[in-house]
């Protein structure tokens, strides 16, 4: 039985909390392996919604270890809002329940601080970021700089660790113009959080390791998307860590076999929040209809997400890059009433026809879509459970997209609500 990978195929917002929190009834882990708390997460459970950011999507599941691996940067203060929120709806939290690696870096104030000076700085050339500190985090910990949460059980380790950090932020935010923190504006607040926070460290790779010997199934949750990957997204319009499955196993102190499938998660046509390239970004009255049925808002932000048609093209080169053997498909019904459909088929870049997305910037600002058009269907998809209830022109839909991106389709998904699901191949029985 395959421990499963959750990622991404596009740039994130693909539905993937619903899709984990559908998977997690068949596991007994659910592992957040890269990401901070810019990922935002919606679960509908019996009518009641949940909003996550930080924390596994397995976390609202009783009897389930929700953990935070190493490849996550971490704010404590984030972190306890949640928990904090969802044990407001009734959720049992606790560190027998949820834990966090050791090892795991902080976001501290400073991030945020140097995140939004940078990100003003940058005036019309702005990323898009969401202002929380995530890059900077990830910046201290490839720097070695990076104050992690077992350092908060050592005041004089501490200490040191904070000097040396603002030694390096505050240069930079006095070169941005920004207000500049003393020692205390960062030990003060850490102190304070400790007590709270430092009860879910714990030895994670250890934990994962007896459990995957024990046979447990584990299911690794990503953020963001594969085109938002550090290395292999729309750069340098992404995201700071490795959103791929290839960091499943880095991000959570385990080794590559321990991640058995891995599947993609994609919605059926496309949204990105922020700047960025999009060649298939719609500004007219269609694009506004799928943004609207679609309640195209970010979860974290409330930022309204750009749209567009389905891109085969990107989607298959996440499938390349990322290993994804399966696809889960969310939010077929947004497309249902549509006269006709379109799905982005190849690119056109100075004259030549592309079936990849260059890496370079200012190509991938350039290229123009190639579609092919598919007819609509009239008939609802909302809430479907199985083929037989999908009109024919669906079906074809999907069956089609499927050798368009080289993947096959394992889940589709037809509303919010858990249950709403079609299984085609169980990840966890390949």
């Amino acid at each position: 039985m395959a421990n499963v990978a959750v990622v991404g195929a596009q740039w994130g917002d693909e539905g993937k909390g619903k899709i984990v929190d559908w998977l997690s009834s068949r596991a007994d882990v659910v592992v957040r392996f890269q990401g901070g708390h810019n990922a935002g997460h919606t679960l509908v459970i019996n009518g009641v919604t949940y909003k996550l950011s930080l924390l596994p999507s397995g976390v609202v599941r009783p009897n389930k270890l929700s953990i935070i691996g190493n490849g996550v940067v971490f704010d404590p203060w984030a972190f306890i809002r949640e928990v904090t929120a969802i044990k407001s709806q009734g959720v049992e939290v606790s560190p027998a329940t949820l834990q966090v690696a050791e090892n795991v870096p902080l976001i501290l104030p400073v991030h945020s601080a140097l995140d939004k000076a940078r990100e003003e700085a940058r005036g019309a050339g702005k990323i898009g970021t969401t202002g929380r500190g995530i890059g900077p985090a990830y910046e201290d910990k490839v720097a070695r700089r990076a104050i992690r949460l077992c350092d908060l059980g050592d005041e004089a380790v501490l200490k040191e660790k904070v000097d040396i950090l603002l030694a390096h932020h505050n240069l930079l935010l006095r070169g941005l113009g920004a207000q500049e923190m003393k020692p205390a504006d960062l030990l003060d607040p850490l102190r304070e959080i400790t007590p709270q926070v430092l009860p879910y460290a714990s030895v994670v790779w250890k934990t994962l390791d007896e459990l995957r010997r024990a046979g447990k199934r584990i299911l690794f949750e990503g953020a963001q998307g594969s085109m938002l990957d550090i290395d292999h997204g729309t750069y340098p319009f992404v995201t700071s860590s490795n959103t791929v499955a290839g960091n499943a196993a880095a991000g959570s102190g385990m080794g590559p076999r321990a991640v058995g499938y891995v599947l993609g998660i994609c919605k059926a046509y496309t949204t990105r929040v922020g700047s960025g390239p999009f060649p298939t970004e719609l500004f007219d009255d269609v694009g506004e209809l799928i943004g609207q049925r679609g309640k195209e808002f970010g979860v974290v932000t409330g930022r309204k997400r750009r749209c567009g048609w389905f891109d085969a093209v990107m989607v298959r080169q996440a499938v390349k890059t990322g290993g994804i053997d399966g696809i889960a498909m969310t939010k077929l019904d947004v497309l249902d009433g549509f006269d006709e459909i379109k799905v982005c088929i190849g690119y056109r870049l100075d004259g030549q026809e592309l079936d990849y997305l260059p890496a370079n910037a200012a190509a991938q600002a350039r290229v123009e879509p190639i579609y092919e058009t598919f007819e609509g269907w009239k008939d609802s998809t909302q809430g479907a459970r199985s083929w037989a209830e999908l009109p024919a022109q669906a079906v074809k839909y999907v069956r089609h997209v499927e050798e368009l991106i080289q993947a096959p389709v394992a889940l589709l998904s037809t509303s919010p609500e858990r249950d709403d699901t079609i299984l085609m191949n169980d990840p966890f029985q390949d």
